[in-house]
């Protein structure tokens, strides 16, 4: 059983961690965003930073929203 535990485990993990880097960009998107495409940018290129990250997601949560 651990020889199949082992790597799920590691790819749910992995999926975790995806999910919470692209956070930004899945909020910006979500929220429909004016400039969601500079902060999926943002988060792909930066969000490696912690800073990058941060601002991202900084963006992503201004109510700064396309009109309908």
């Amino acid at each position: 059983m651990d020889d199949i535990m082992n790597p799920l485990m590691g790819l749910g993990l992995l999926c975790l961690f995806g999910l919470l880097y692209f956070a930004p960009s899945i909020v910006a998107h979500n929220w429909k965003h004016r400039n969601t495409t500079a902060i999926v940018v943002l988060n792909v290129f930066a969000g490696w930073t912690v800073v990058g990250w941060i601002v991202a997601l900084v963006w992503a949560c201004t109510v700064d929203r396309q009109r309908a």
